[in-house]
């Protein structure tokens, strides 16, 4: 069961300015400003070390903020420290399942989440990113949809051609099998009339009711997230519906809430030209003042945790 309390991995402070979050809920933050530069988009292993060796002693059962998107490859780390075995259940505009180094980064984590052998079953719910189109398609851990041990739900996406890779349908997918090509239809949320009957038929499919459910807010239209991504479909109501009926049927041992807003800039050149390759032009807070963006933001943090915490 998760704690009232709230846990701020502060490496942006992004999170931490909101004022009426930390009155409302007791906040231990972490200080990891100084690992910010190394840590954005993607970090090396001694990073990871570094980070899993600062959150010794800390409350894993407290909701977890991460501040940015960019630090979203935390969650691996975080969904880590659970000794029993789990699934998770993950809420994101993008997949995060590359296959291709960085090996510890923001697009890149449920790959590595997927090779803990405690986590049994990862749902990813609300992706609509180019990152399931060709060909992004290409590195993503399809090898993981054989079994179902890995479910994936677009809320909107065409139906996709990848080349030279062995695919299995499961439940949230279908394949069409060519000579040197599949092609993948996607099970699109958008089609759902009922998501809280959804996620009960994914609750279902689970093999135990232990569940780490991670959030990214770029899954939400921008009405309720502000982001340094691009823009998801999921309005706050049905986010904060589909989270109710988790609560109310797993045990939450662990939840982390990525997707507030720091500007995507990186000192470091290398790493600052790949940010700006991955990050979209255009932004959803462009033109917006930062009191409002942190307003926004705030907000939907709120409606998150009271939909969690019982």
């Amino acid at each position: 069961m998760l704690n009232r309390g709230i846990r701020i991995l502060n490496f942006d402070n992004s999170v931490v300015r909101q004022k009426e979050l930390i009155a409302r809920y007791a906040a231990q933050t972490v200080d990891f400003t100084s690992l910010a530069e190394e840590a954005r988009l993607f970090m090396s292993a001694l990073g990871r070390e570094r980070i899993i060796k600062a959150l010794k002693g800390t409350d894993n059962s407290r909701p977890t903020f991460i501040g940015s998107g960019d630090f979203h490859h935390a969650s691996e780390i975080l969904s880590a420290s659970l000794e029993e075995p789990f699934c998770a259940i993950v809420f994101d505009f993008h997949p995060d399942w590359d296959i291709l180094p960085p090996r510890f980064g923001c697009g890149s984590w449920v790959s590595r989440m997927l090779e803990n052998r405690n986590m049994l079953k990862c749902v990813l719910i609300g992706m609509g990113s180019d990152d399931l189109s060709w060909p992004a398609l290409q590195t993503g851990n399809l090898g993981a949809l054989s079994g179902g041990r890995l479910e994936i739900y677009p809320f909107r996406h065409k139906p996709t051609t990848v080349y030279c890779r062995r695919i299995s349908g499961n439940h949230s997918l279908r394949v069409e099998k060519g000579f040197l090509s599949s092609r993948i239809l996607w099970h699109e949320l958008e089609k759902e009339e009922d998501l809280e009957k959804f996620i009960l038929d994914v609750i279902a499919g689970l093999p135990v009711r232990r569940a780490y459910i991670s959030i990214d807010k770029d899954c939400l239209k921008k009405e309720f997230a502000l982001t340094n991504w691009e823009e998801g479909f999921f309005s706050l109501g049905q986010l904060i519906s589909m989270l109710s009926v988790v609560r109310e049927n797993l045990d939450i041992a662990g939840l982390d809430i990525a997707g507030d807003y720091s500007a995507p800039f990186v000192p470091r050149r290398l790493k600052n030209f790949l940010s700006r390759l991955d990050h979209p032009a255009a932004l959803p807070v462009d033109g917006l003042r930062d009191d409002f963006i942190l307003r926004v933001n705030e907000k939907t943090n709120l409606e998150i945790l009271r939909a969690v915490i019982p």
